[in-house]
């Protein structure tokens, strides 16, 4: 299990209709879950920009599934960088 931070929001309503595999019910739980097929790796994501992830076996498909999800949620625009926030990712 890894967390990290996008260093930017996310719509996470927006990001639970327009993404495959996720589930986002606010009553029960604030971020959005989302299974991600490669690497084999379940996110949980919150309108913060903080995230979770588990399941990996190895850091490197840690970082490959942050980077995948920020590059997602950016081509979707669900993600709403910060100014003057880092452009990469922190694991």
């Amino acid at each position: 299990m890894a967390s990290g931070n996008l260093h930017a929001e996310v719509d996470i309503e927006k990001s639970a209709l327009m993404l495959e595999n996720s589930m986002y019910e606010p009553e029960q739980f604030p971020g959005l879950i989302y299974r991600m097929d490669e690497p084999k790796v379940v996110l949980l994501i919150f309108s913060s920009g903080k995230i979770v992830c588990t399941g990996a076996k190895k850091e490197q498909q840690v970082r490959d599934a942050v980077f995948k999800i920020h590059d997602i949620l950016k081509d979707i625009g669900a993600l709403y960088e910060e100014e003057g926030g880092k452009e990469e990712e922190e694991i």
